[in-house]
């Protein structure tokens, strides 16, 4: 009999980027403290979300939400009432903690190619990447190959939306500067790994 392997990592990622403009409504109802038919209303009635279905509109919901929890109303407010680089970063911090592959990602990937000055991912860096992931976690094995090839095109899209590339195709890195407010939050609630995966061009 096989042992239950440890899951360090979730597909959950493929059902959406950074959703910028959906995450800053969706902060708004948290900070709001929107009851069940207030979310009802402005999600599958109202379509805040601009969605083509309900269908669409409830599974970004669902993402944004599972993001966002893992972090505390002060963020929120960066997100809701930031400037748009600003919520980006902190979408991106809520993104991290939500995924150990976006994060990991970065943390090893873009971190060695900024110290070997290598200024540009490529295809076969996320290959090498998941690679050594399912090794970590066999349950990569299981994700089929379009899974993985979109989980893929959204890391890679993230990462443009968030400035560390500067756009899909040609994968180059971008230096970034953190928001002061955005750093300090990560840094009074202990969320150590998340300001260590987003320092990774210092």
């Amino acid at each position: 009999m096989q042992d239950a392997h440890i899951q360090k990592y979730n597909g959950d990622i493929v059902a959406g980027s950074l959703l910028i403009m959906e995450s800053r409504k969706i902060a708004r109802l948290l900070l709001d403290n929107a009851n069940p038919k207030q979310w009802h209303q402005a999600i599958m009635i109202d379509n805040i979300l601009q969605k083509r279905t309900p269908a669409a509109a409830q599974r970004q919901t669902r993402l944004i939400k599972n993001r966002l929890s893992l972090m505390k109303p002060a963020l929120w407010e960066f997100i809701a009432q930031g400037s748009s680089d600003m919520a980006v970063q902190g979408i991106l911090a809520a993104a991290i903690k939500h995924s150990r592959l976006l994060g990991d990602f970065m943390d090893t990937v873009i971190r060695q190619h900024w110290r070997t000055f290598v200024k540009e991912i490529t295809d076969k860096d996320w290959k090498d990447f998941i690679e050594t992931c399912a090794q970590v976690d066999p349950g990569i094995d299981q994700w089929t190959d379009s899974t993985q090839a979109k989980i893929k095109q959204v890391i890679f899209r993230i990462l443009t939306e968030s400035k560390y590339i500067n756009n899909t195709k040609s994968l180059q890195l971008l230096p970034v500067s953190m928001f002061p407010e955005v750093r300090k939050y990560l840094i009074k609630n202990s969320e150590k790994y998340v300001l260590h995966c987003m320092e990774v061009t210092h």
